[in-house]
């Protein structure tokens, strides 16, 4: 009986043993799967792996229970997350549209994301790259890197959009899937705004930190961004306004604070009988030819330092800004102005307090003319600056209005000349009082005239006439 049950034995083994040699080469490609898998991924057959992945998984589903399969299924993963993970890092490259199309392709096809997660984890690697790219621009000078960063974010965003288009549809279906409440649109138009808030946050650092006086080559590139975008239905032009009118109106007013520092410091310093003596008032000085319509500084300033150097740093602001002069920013440039021609005024007073107990009688008089000249000189010229960078027809026709009812929204774009005057009243000459409420009344009727061939030449022929006082 036993050597019955041997010889049993022993004839089942030998069957198996023969039955394993006659499919010895079927068992032996089954065993060497998890290494050819290895292999595929390795080289980029991405084609020859997924065919491998998914005869594994029949077999899996066939022959679970068997120690083996389950190893050669276990180690097919292993090299089925190796492939995913170089799919994903394929798209943090500078990959173009064909690859990233064939990329999409097998992600799909190994299926181990929802339609919703392919697109997300499609938009967080091409963002990875982004982000390197930018990182990758140095920071030390705020125009060179915002510069380049308008040009990397223009370009590349725009290949980016262009490939999502092209590989994921955002068209609704017209029977929704039930349970299915996420709209897979709005992850793109999501993260489309987040990249351009980003780049505006970015825009608006650079921008603080100082780019000099080239603002209006940096307001051409931003706004041609923005035009590029807007084929793709991300126009942010109108989020562009605010920034450089912020940053135009802090400059300004910097500019003004610099110049109204500086005439605090000439007036520390100043003596009213150098002026006139040395210089021989006006006559003496030569005026340079300008053509007609031009806007020449009044020359009578040249008799007194101190409004000199004050309207030199009025006229750097006033061209620096006109490099980027939106016309909304005219009543906080006029509500600028004033305030330093308040604290002009103030130094003025000061300086008159301290003075006039030893006043002669011809320092009497040199005082009450520099004080004219600030009122019925300096004073309209601003006026007439003013109107050059924010031509009243401009303004009314931002205002919707005609010129002529313009007056209704106040004093936009003119300096309040009465209310300057009126602290300084004491100060001048009986026949200059009348004469000066006659001069410094403004007619912008007349002077918008003169305007046509004033914007073209005010900011060449403003710079000249100070700088030989500097």
């Amino acid at each position: 009986r036993n050597f019955m049950r041997d010889a049993e034995e022993i004839a089942c083994s030998r069957r198996m043993n023969s039955l394993t040699l006659n499919r010895h080469t079927e068992i032996l490609e089954i065993l060497e799967i998890p290494q050819l898998m290895d292999t595929c991924v390795r080289n980029g057959y991405y084609e020859e792996a997924l065919e491998l992945a998914a005869y594994v998984h029949r077999l899996e589903r066939k022959h679970s229970s068997i120690p083996v399969i389950q190893g050669i299924v276990d180690e097919v993963r292993q090299s089925t997350q190796l492939m995913l993970n170089q799919l994903i890092q394929q798209l943090r490259t500078n990959i173009q549209l064909p690859a990233c199309l064939r990329v999409i392709g097998y992600l799909r096809r190994m299926d181990v994301f929802t339609e919703a997660e392919l697109r997300i984890k499609f938009l967080q690697a091409r963002d990875a790259w982004l982000r390197s790219i930018q990182a990758s621009i140095p920071d030390d000078d705020p125009y060179f890197h915002i510069t380049k960063t308008i040009e990397a974010c223009r370009v590349h965003l725009f290949d980016i959009i262009t490939q999502y288009r092209a590989i994921f549809s955002d068209e609704e279906p017209l029977l929704p899937p039930e349970g299915q409440a996420l709209n897979e649109g709005a992850i793109f138009h999501g993260w489309v705004l987040q990249k351009v808030s980003e780049f505006l946050r970015t825009l608006e650092r650079d921008l603080q930190r100082g780019v000099g006086s080239r603002l209006d080559s940096l307001l051409g590139q931003c706004m041609y961004f923005g035009l590029s975008f807007s084929r793709v239905g991300a126009d942010f032009r109108g989020q562009l306004a605010p920034l450089f009118q912020r940053v135009a109106a802090a400059a300004f007013k910097k500019a003004v604070e610099e110049a109204v520092e500086k005439f605090r410091e000439e007036m520390n310093s100043y003596t009213l009988i150098s002026a006139p003596a040395v210089l021989g008032g006006s006559a003496g000085v030569p005026v340079p030819a300008t053509q007609p319509g031009t806007l020449q500084p009044p020359m009578v300033l040249l008799d007194f330092p101190p409004l000199a150097c004050f309207l030199n740093g009025l006229l750097v602001a006033f061209n620096d800004l006109r490099l980027c002069c939106p016309i909304a920013l005219a009543q906080d440039v006029t509500t600028c102005l004033e305030d330093a021609l308040g604290e002009v005024t103030k130094t003025i007073l000061a300086f008159h307090r301290a003075e006039e107990a030893a006043f002669s009688g011809r320092e009497q008089e040199l005082f009450a003319q520099f004080c004219t000249a600030f009122l019925e000189d300096l004073l309209p010229y601003l006026n007439r600056c003013l109107q050059v960078l924010f031509p009243p027809a401009q303004i009314a026709q931002a205002l919707g209005v005609p010129p002529t009812q313009l007056q209704r929204f106040g004093r936009l774009g003119r300096i309040d000349v009465g209310a300057i005057r009126e602290p300084l009243a004491f100060l001048l000459p009986a026949a200059g009082e009348e004469e000066l409420g006659q001069e410094s009344t403004l007619h912008p009727e007349g002077e918008e005239e003169a305007m046509p061939g004033e914007s073209g030449t005010a900011g060449q022929q403003e710079s000249a006439p100070g700088g030989a006082l500097l």
